[in-house]
């Protein structure tokens, strides 16, 4: 008789992983168009380079829908042909994300370019760190009832949206207090060590790779 019970559990914790999956893909895709918005009428590199990382966030997001939906059917099953693209193309965007923001900086910081406004960045990267933390902890739950360690890895590896959030929370802050262009830039330096580390979790997990290296924070 306990067995039912069991499977009914399952079901819906892997109903709960899809609805974290489809909220992660909207909430970036959200998050994106905001921080582009802001970013361009603010000529704030960091608030721009956060936007776009947004939407790479939402193809590695529909990857791992794929990945959840594959996983319900068969745990057993190695990533798809539609995962391992999905993934290698997320990787791709992250490394040239990572080169525009790199050839912009140095623009910047020849031309002594300057943020017009940067609360934008500040209010974006205090909801942004709020929303992505609930959802660390939300997939943390879920892989540990599933004991599904894809699941358990993936919120290991949205900390790095965390602290790309820090990196924007923390540049923009700073350019308000002090006014000094040059933070607006670091910030931007910041969002490329990211995007590189990203890229290369994604071309590693689309070999097969179900872990990840970013710096783990106690639940």
């Amino acid at each position: 008789m306990n067995y039912p019970t069991k499977q009914i559990d399952t079901d819906r914790y892997f109903q709960y992983a899809l609805w974290l999956g489809y909220f992660t893909i909207a909430f970036n895709i959200l998050e994106g168009v905001i921080s582009l918005g802001f970013g361009i009428s603010d000529e704030t590199l960091t608030l721009f380079g956060f936007g776009i990382d947004s939407f790479i966030e939402v193809l590695s997001g529909i990857g791992i829908v794929a990945m959840i939906l594959r996983i319900r059917q068969n745990p057993d099953t190695p990533r798809s042909t539609f995962e391992k693209t999905a993934l290698r193309l997320t990787g791709f965007s992250f490394y040239l994300l990572s080169v525009g923001l790199l050839v912009t900086a140095v623009i910047n910081i020849f031309s002594g370019h300057k943020p017009e406004n940067t609360l934008a960045g500040v209010i974006i990267s205090l909801v942004s760190i709020a929303s992505m933390w609930a959802l660390v902890s939300a997939k943390r739950k879920v892989g540990r009832a599933l004991n599904s360690q894809p699941i358990l890895a993936d919120a290991n590896c949205t900390l790095i949206c965390i602290y790309m959030s820090l990196v924007l929370l923390v540049s923009s802050f700073l350019y308000m207090l002090t006014g000094f262009g040059f933070m607006d830039i670091l910030g931007s330096i910041g969002l490329i060590y990211f995007a590189i580390k990203e890229g290369r979790e994604a071309y590693e997990k689309a070999s097969g790779m179900d872990t990840c290296h970013c710096s783990e924070i106690s639940a």
